[in-house]
């Protein structure tokens, strides 16, 4: 039986004035890779700071595991398994690679260790006492992703992890995703680059003006690929 591990219900967003989510709703099964496609400033990174609660007001329903996180501060929500990559990274430049690893809290029991994260990321282990300044982009990219795979959290959000990444690179993230799918995480994309995304996701949301305009299960991708082309120019 399929459990709803994240169920969003009339999410609106904003940022002071700004309104930028307009009712959205969408559902995320334990296990499954769904991915939020859209142009950019279609509010799909909104979507994933809302749940964490990094915008502003917001009002509507974020249920995680069952529990409604609206009202919780940030902290609180990564409580409930929640882990957050975002786009910009936040490596902390002055440390090593692993003080970057050593660094993250535990928010739930299940927490990689750091010897199962270096099997999964072997570039890291190699530079594990090189500071965040000299790790190349997809170094530091695993990194952020790996961090949060220390804390225990089971829900992870990743935020454009591809964006400006060698084709090998991009390839190698992309058998993390399938690796953290077959261990039994649950993950929520925001991808601009289709190709990387495409092929790993269980389903599809489509975004456009702040709400949800479309989504389809994998076996409908082709069927669906005109629509993509109108939204997303793919």
């Amino acid at each position: 039986m399929t459990k709803e591990l994240l169920k969003i219900e009339d999410l609106h967003a904003w940022y002071g004035e700004s309104h930028i989510l307009h009712g959205v709703n969408l559902t995320v099964n334990e296990g499954e890779v769904v991915t939020l496609l859209g142009r950019n400033g279609a509010g799909r990174t909104t979507t994933l700071r809302a749940i964490v609660g990094l915008t502003g007001a917001r009002k509507g329903s974020i249920k995680i595991n069952g529990e409604e996180a609206l009202k919780l501060a940030s902290h609180k929500v990564a409580k409930l398994g929640v882990g957050y990559c975002p786009e910009e990274r936040g490596i902390f430049a002055s440390l090593s690679a692993e003080e970057n690893l050593m660094l993250p809290p535990t928010i739930a029991a299940g927490g990689m260790s750091i010897d199962e994260i270096y099997a999964m990321f072997p570039n890291l282990k190699e530079r594990a006492n090189s500071p965040g300044t000299r790790l190349s982009g997809g170094e530091q990219q695993m990194l952020a992703v790996a961090r949060i795979l220390r804390t225990g959290a089971r829900l992870l959000l990743l935020d454009e992890i591809s964006e400006g990444l060698a084709p090998v690179i991009v390839q190698k993230l992309a058998d993390m995703i399938r690796t953290l799918k077959a261990k039994g995480y649950t993950i929520v994309l925001v991808e601009q680059n289709f190709r990387f995304a495409a092929p790993l996701a269980d389903r599809f949301y489509v975004m456009e003006h702040g709400q949800i305009v479309k989504q389809f299960a994998q076996g409908e991708l082709q069927a669906n690929m005109g629509m993509l082309q109108e939204y997303l120019g793919v």
